[in-house]
């Protein structure tokens, strides 16, 4: 896939070349997917709803279909590009709108899979605010994101582990470096302090973490 100067859902080559990318680009990706599907069946319920936010094709939503089945759930995927929306492969219903202008309804379980970091900031807080509140007591919010890195040498520690690990995985150099390049102004890694309620951390490789919001009963 070329990577283009300035970063982009939109275009058809991007959306059909997504699922192939994300995984050269971020070697933990399935992992990451194995573990939010875990962690999901945990907050599905019977006759349940489910947002998957921020869901490009459809990857959350394969991974936890056959729970959606079993507990005769419901999913609502959410994403504002119109190209992802072509190609989308996942049960439930496609919403192309962004994450933080769709009317929500009262809901078990949110996911939102490397999606903040792509909201622009003066929105997340807010957004996220109101996406807990209307959360079911119970239920919970996922997410899995990009962090504004700590102060001090740790900072750089972190980012060479996430660079190496995309080396690892044999990404080319050049593309690494162009991907980068075009994130520039596009993808704003996000602050701890953003999410609302008592965020737990169960994930963490590099500058890249998962957190789980649990709405008290």
């Amino acid at each position: 896939m070329k990577i283009p100067r300035n970063w982009t859902f939109e275009t058809p080559e991007v959306a059909t070349g997504f699922d192939q990318h994300v995984r050269e680009q971020l070697p933990w990706y399935d992992l990451a997917t194995d573990a939010i599907t875990h962690l999901a069946r945990h907050y599905i319920s019977k006759n349940g709803l489910v947002y998957d936010i921020g869901c490009s094709t459809g990857n959350i939503g394969r991974a936890i279909a056959p729970t959606l089945k079993d507990r005769s759930a419901s999913l609502v995927g959410i994403e504002p590009s119109e190209a992802m929306k072509d190609i989308y492969d996942a049960p439930g219903s496609f919403v192309c709108s962004t994450a933080q202008d769709h009317k929500y309804h009262p809901y078990d379980l949110a996911i939102l899979f490397l999606c903040l970091m792509f909201i622009e900031p003066r929105d997340r807080k807010t957004f996220l605010a109101s996406l807990y509140e209307i959360c079911n007591p119970g239920g919970a919010i996922i997410v899995f994101d990009k962090l504004e890195p700590d102060a001090g040498y740790i900072s750089t520690i972190m980012y060479r582990l996430t660079l190496a690990g995309k080396f690892a995985a044999k990404t080319p150099a050049d593309q690494i470096i162009h991907k980068e390049l075009s994130l520039a102004g596009v993808q704003r890694p996000i602050s701890l302090s953003e999410l609302p309620g008592n965020p737990y951390q169960w994930f963490r490789f590099g500058d890249f973490a998962g957190y789980i919001i649990e709405k008290p009963v």
